[in-house]
């Protein structure tokens, strides 16, 4: 069937709004099926397409996904572990989280992918850093979180007691995040950058 851009635009909204809400259902690669099953079916009934099967849907939106790394990441974590650091990687994402990271060529350069999905909670719950810093073997004093949310990232890394630097990207997404969040409310001004590589320099 054909579609147009505006009604894949807007379905693929749709799913992503519903994957937003409910990703967590996806905790290990059962429960993850499910869920990308019910997201595809939200797409067929954005498109009003109820004769497009739903593994033919299902394939379509996998196939859509692409995943790479910014140029900066690889770089930046191969100094980072050369300086005998552990880097954890936290996010609010299902049970794919280190298989993505693979696909994109970090999964050898961290040592441990703990997603909401699998804690059960998300960022800015205690419970996703909390996990983190078990797999870092540190305490939240001895540990720096790096995110690009006010919220999920700064608010919830400090209230886990931890450090956290703003990870704001000098390009027009980037201006559009910091147009949007202002300064974290309340807080100390944190530390901002826009290239991983700044990192060498706060840690």
């Amino acid at each position: 069937m054909e579609v147009t851009e505006e009604s894949a635009t807007a379905a693929f909204r749709a799913e992503i709004g519903y994957y937003l809400a409910h990703h967590l259902d996806g905790r290990d690669a059962a429960s993850l099926d499910d869920l990308r099953d019910r997201c595809a079916q939200v797409i067929v009934d954005a498109l009003d397409a109820p004769a497009v099967e739903l593994p033919t849907a299902k394939d379509a939106m996998l196939a859509a996904l692409r995943f790479s790394a910014f140029a900066d990441a690889a770089p930046a974590l191969r100094a980072l572990r050369r300086r005998g650091l552990r880097l954890v990687v936290a996010s609010n994402w299902d049970a794919s989280l280190a298989e993505v990271l693979e696909r994109a060529g970090l999964g050898p350069l961290v040592d441990a992918v703990v997603s909401s999905a699998e804690v059960g909670a998300p960022k800015p719950a205690p419970e996703l850093f909390a996990a983190a810093l078990e797999r870092a073997g540190v305490p939240a004093s001895r540990a720096l979180h790096v995110g690009d949310s006010i919220a999920g990232d700064v608010e919830g890394a400090r209230a886990a007691g931890l450090r956290t630097v703003l990870m704001v990207r000098d390009d027009p997404l980037g201006a559009a995040v910091r147009a949007l969040q202002g300064p974290p409310q309340g807080a100390p001004a944190v530390p901002t950058i826009g290239d991983l590589r700044e990192l060498r320099s706060l840690v």
